[in-house]
């Protein structure tokens, strides 16, 4: 059986975001879920800023490259 890594990002502000969104009880395993969602998908974003930024002949990945990062993953 293999064992899953442990999301990166804390449980408390994840079940938070949780309960922001209208839900009175989270259970762990939501929060854990969510989390690695969340990981996933910000690995994804700052992948695609970090070409931008490459793109522009930077190592610093900015503020913009991030939007722009974002808007890019949501088009395709």
């Amino acid at each position: 059986m293999t064992q899953q890594v442990p999301p990166v990002l804390p449980l408390a502000p994840v079940e938070r975001i949780i309960r922001k969104a209208g839900a009175d009880r989270v259970s762990e395993g939501a929060g854990i879920e969510l989390a690695r969602v969340l990981e996933d998908y910000g690995i994804d974003v700052s992948r695609e800023a970090i070409t931008l930024a490459k793109h522009a002949g930077r190592t610093t990945v900015k503020d913009d490259d991030i939007r722009l990062a974002v808007a890019r993953i949501k088009k395709s």
